[in-house]
């Protein structure tokens, strides 16, 4: 299970914004149900306000769902693309490493 990621799981790797789809209705003060595709139509279609973002009309910060792979049971795998910079900190006793990768599917602001 080591790099497979649950689509919709709170993470630092995971795709926060997907797509732009338009809203149907609204629910409450605080939620809105969405037109989800095909491809997903095992996910809920209600979000709250809070997951949302304004679409932006900028082409490069939509990813397509089919560039990320969900598989049939929203899960996907994420793939290391490149090392961006690697560092090491010293503590009082010891030294710890740490390196920035560059993963698909997210920019280069993203990599964590």
């Amino acid at each position: 299970m080591k790099g497979v990621m649950r689509f919709g799981k709170k993470g630092k790797l995971c795709p926060r914004y997907i797509g732009h789809y338009r809203i149907s209705k609204r629910i409450g003060n605080v939620a809105y149900e969405l037109e989800l595709p095909k491809e997903l139509a095992a996910v809920h279609p209600v979000f709250h306000i809070s997951i949302l973002k304004k679409c932006m009309r900028d082409p490069s910060l939509i990813i397509p769902t089919e560039d990320i792979g969900i598989k049939d049971n929203l899960s996907y795998e994420e793939i290391p693309i490149q090392i961006l910079d690697h560092q090491v900190h010293k503590l009082r006793t010891k030294e710890v490493a740490s390196v920035k990768v560059l993963w698909r599917n997210q920019f280069v602001e993203e990599s964590t």
